[in-house]
């Protein structure tokens, strides 16, 4: 990034995969000038054309430079548009950038990349008053403004937190010292203990510590835990507490049992009534999918709380693409779906010898009946009711794309993000600005979510250290 003198008024120039990236850009650069070269103009109408996402946002960020542009006069126009606020005021203006004789960059060919660094340089030329600043997501243009000694920057404003954090783990653990009464020997709190419906709530009034959210794991142990609670109200002097079931030593859930405080906590988020939303985050091998599935048929299947299973995941390649493939759309889904195939061959495997009913054509039947695998593309427009909707890989979802699925939600019905920020396979996707950091950040304080991120890895000795050398 290159860094010039600071000036009282800055211009932002901003480029196609910016508007792509989000179509709200427009209004994210506050009292600031936003330009858009037509070069931008004529990459979204290249892109506007077809069904895919790119596509659709395309035509979104189309509509509202109509909506804009038809709202004002020609000379207002070349004056510079006011971008209006929600609230009925104005922010910066939106400028549209036109050179009909543009000099093209010395030795560079003439690609829209170049165009838009020659077309970002003459407008540093001729705006002394003003910084001019390409805003880009594009690293290899990014590198040629900086050697060019233009102004550039990644478009950060969607990142769900800096780079200076982590994501939210949803635990929080205390340590009991030797002969202490449990995680309140560390606060300045005062506790008190009700019974209500055969669960046990500690309510606590004093000074509730710091990164404290709903739906956050309280505990004095990751493995071997006495205490295990989740935070059910907060406030800034008291909150409520509520004991989890353990399933170390229950039935546990289709046979499923925890082996320490995370996994715990994960099977109750994934078993609650109240919790509508579950993100699981860790690397792989973790269990994130075993439990999930093991908690799905528990309800689906056993409890007939939902009516169906529907799984989805990103159809990322890790390597090349294999082609179109025939078939329906599940057939078409199956090489993504190694996953779930493999964790219920796990979860129907016989103790005793080995064996597993997955082979078995009525076993097959008998789940398929209540098991959808569904492509994220062609979620879009349903409502899903009595549903467990599952979504592999959220990681490598935009957060517009884990809200249109998030949306999907009807009448009794429950999510489950399972991913890992540490695998991403889209391009322009950060540990920062995926769907799944998005939807842990934004949902930390809602009542009816909860985050966890598992950390011991249930694999074999070798994935573990896999994760840890490679």
């Amino acid at each position: 990034m290159v860094r010039l003198d600071k000036k009282a008024k800055r211009l932002y120039v901003l480029d196609t995969n910016v508007l792509i990236h989000d179509p709200a850009a427009l209004y994210q650069f506050e009292e600031h000038e936003v330009v858009i070269p037509m070069t931008v103009l004529e990459e979204l109408d290249k892109h506007k054309n077809g069904l895919r996402e790119i596509a659709r946002t395309a035509r979104q960020v189309s509509r509202t430079l109509s909506d804009l542009t038809n709202q004002v006069t020609f000379d207002e126009i070349q004056r510079g548009i006011p971008i209006p606020r929600a609230d009925g005021t104005t922010l910066g203006k939106l400028r549209f950038l036109c050179y009909p004789e543009l000099e093209p960059l010395e030795n560079l060919a003439e690609s829209p990349d170049n165009v838009l660094l020659a077309e970002t340089c003459r407008l540093r030329d001729e705006r002394p008053d003003a910084s001019v600043i390409l805003v880009t997501k594009d690293i290899n243009l990014r590198v040629k403004a900086a050697a060019l000694h233009v102004p550039v920057e990644d478009y950060l404003t969607d990142r769900a937190f800096s780079d200076s954090d982590v994501m939210l783990e949803g635990v929080r653990i205390y340590p009991d010292a030797e002969g202490g009464s449990g995680p309140w020997d560390q606060m300045d709190v005062n506790v008190e203990v009700e019974r209500v419906d055969h669960h046990t709530f500690y309510r606590l009034e004093g000074k509730i510590p710091n990164g404290w959210h709903l739906g956050m794991l309280v505990s004095d142990s990751e493995n071997g835990a006495s205490f295990e609670a989740i935070v059910r109200e907060l406030g800034p002097n008291q909150a409520r507490l509520q004991l989890l079931t353990n399933y170390r030593h229950k039935d546990g859930v289709w046979g499923v049992h925890a082996h320490d405080s995370r996994q715990n906590f994960a099977l109750n988020l994934l078993m609650d009534d109240d919790i509508d939303l579950v993100t699981i985050a860790g690397s792989a091998g973790t269990g994130k999918t075993f439990m999930t599935l093991a908690a799905a048929f528990q309800q689906t299947l056993d409890a007939k709380r939902f009516e169906r299973i529907v799984f989805t995941r990103a159809p990322i390649s890790m390597s090349e693409d294999i082609g179109f493939l025939p078939g329906t759309e599940e057939e078409k889904m199956s090489p993504w779906m190694g996953a779930f195939h493999d964790n219920m061959d796990n979860l129907l495997r016989d103790e005793h010898d080995g064996s597993t009913s997955w082979s078995q054509d009525a076993t097959r039947s008998l789940i398929g009946s209540r098991v959808q695998i569904r492509a994220p593309g062609f979620m879009r427009g349903r409502t899903l009711n009595d549903t467990f909707l599952i979504i592999d890989e959220a990681q490598n979802f935009t957060p517009k794309q884990l809200k249109t699925l998030l949306t999907r939600a009807g009448r009794n019905t429950k999510i489950v993000c399972l991913g890992n920020v540490g695998q991403i396979d889209t391009p322009y996707l950060t540990a920062n600005t995926c769907g799944m950091a998005a939807v842990v950040e934004r949902f930390s304080n809602w009542p009816h979510a909860g985050h966890v991120t598992l950390r011991s890895v249930e694999r074999s000795r070798l994935a573990l250290a896999g994760e840890e050398l490679m």
